[in-house]
């Protein structure tokens, strides 16, 4: 009678682990495109340089040096061009997705850190806090086609989305600098919290929110009255804020207060907090604004959230949080979200999640201490 049932066992027994094996292959296969399609990733490094990641093969293909000092890196939504700055090198970069090198440098002045673009595409935008200056470079001229004074330390110039309007954020004298986007000139300058150096524009155009990851403020502005409305008060010294894509609520991380706080963009009231983990600093939210995912640089972990139930996704099947490399940083979506890809500072590595399942995929060496991230998808032609 044993003999039947222990037949049983090990034949149900094999079942499961072909099933296993069948769910784990699935998880580790490559992504798939069509041959004149290529989906890749840059990874700034502290040596200057970016490495080229491919999605598909899961390796990486290139390290091309670039400049010493890169920030602010982005990739244009319709030309196979991915664009930074040479904070230390004093000028712009544009990277040829399709040659693997680098096609421009752009002398813009001393000190910039980060960028910007046009809505259509066509111009970028960046500041020279050395010099006090707020530039325009064509795209496809290469060139600058204009230029405006700011107010002491610019560290970043915005674009309002209806793309009229200029934010440049003045970190030494507290002020957002309002400027017409056409010619950079001056139009107002508003007062805000100390040290400012991000802001976030509504989908409207009609509010700014300026932060300052040394304040544990954020003040909102009126642009169109270019007044000051409040300075709203956190929990904790943020490090980055990420807003809703309908404009209604912005989401502020801080690792001081370990977790995120939700403002009410309408009303400019600070909503619910959540607490997340130790240290959350980074974050990606999808593009219907209902999942948001929080790299924790102490835990060496990424938090999937359940943005619009206010709740940490955990599944009893799978390690949730995610586990990545050391002191993980910047993430990103590919252009359909199936991936999740993060930057890990300590270990030198991007690691790649399937978001459909939040499982890791592998962990691909881009170098030391990488930053930043750009992900882009493009044809042969």
């Amino acid at each position: 009678m044993s003999r039947p049932r222990n037949l049983r066992v090990y034949f149900l027994s094999v079942v499961v682990a072909i099933g296993a094996l069948i769910v784990l292959l699935r998880e580790h296969r490559p992504s798939f495109l069509r041959p004149d399609l290529h989906l890749c990733a840059y990874v700034t490094t502290r040596d200057g340089a970016v490495t080229v990641v491919d999605l598909v093969k899961l390796k990486a293909v290139a390290h091309i040096p670039v400049g010493p000092g890169l920030s602010g890196m982005r990739e244009h939504p319709t030309r196979p061009e991915i664009l930074g700055i040479s904070a230390l090198g004093g000028f712009a970069w544009i990277f040829d997705a399709r040659a693997y090198q680098v096609s421009a440098r752009i002398p813009v002045g001393p000190l910039p850190y980060a960028l910007d673009l046009s809505p259509d595409g066509n111009r970028i935008y960046t500041t020279t806090s050395g010099n006090d200056t707020v530039l325009a470079i064509d795209i496809r001229s290469r060139t600058m086609v204009a230029r405006g004074r700011t107010g002491r330390e610019p560290v970043l110039a915005r674009v309002s989305p209806d793309g009229k309007t200029v934010v440049v954020v003045n970190r030494r004298d507290g002020t957002l600098g309002v400027h017409d986007a056409a010619t950079l000139a001056l139009r107002s300058t508003v007062s805000v919290l100390p040290q400012p150096d991000e802001v976030a524009i509504l989908p409207d155009n009609s509010l700014a929110f300026a932060m300052s990851r040394s304040e544990a403020r954020l003040s909102v502005v009126d642009l169109r009255r270019s007044v000051l409305v409040a300075n709203l008060e956190l929990a904790g010294k943020p490090t980055e804020m990420l807003l809703k894509p309908d404009g209604g609520e912005l989401y502020v991380i801080s690792p001081e207060a370990h977790g995120l706080q939700a403002i009410n963009t309408w009303t400019h009231e600070v909503g619910d907090t959540m607490i997340l983990g130790s240290a959350p600093t980074r974050g990606a939210l999808s593009a219907d604004g209902s999942l948001l995912y929080v790299s924790d640089t102490a835990a060496d972990r990424v938090i999937p959230v359940d943005i619009a139930n206010r709740r940490i996704i955990r599944d009893p099947e799978k390690v949730l949080p995610i586990p990545t490399g050391d002191e993980p940083g910047a993430l990103r979506f590919d252009p359909n979200e199936t991936l999740l890809l993060v930057v890990s500072q300590g270990s030198g590595d991007l690691a790649v999640i399937r978001v459909r399942t939040n499982f890791l995929v592998t962990m691909v060496p881009v170098g030391a201490r990488p930053q930043d991230l750009a992900v882009k998808l493009y044809g042969n032609k």
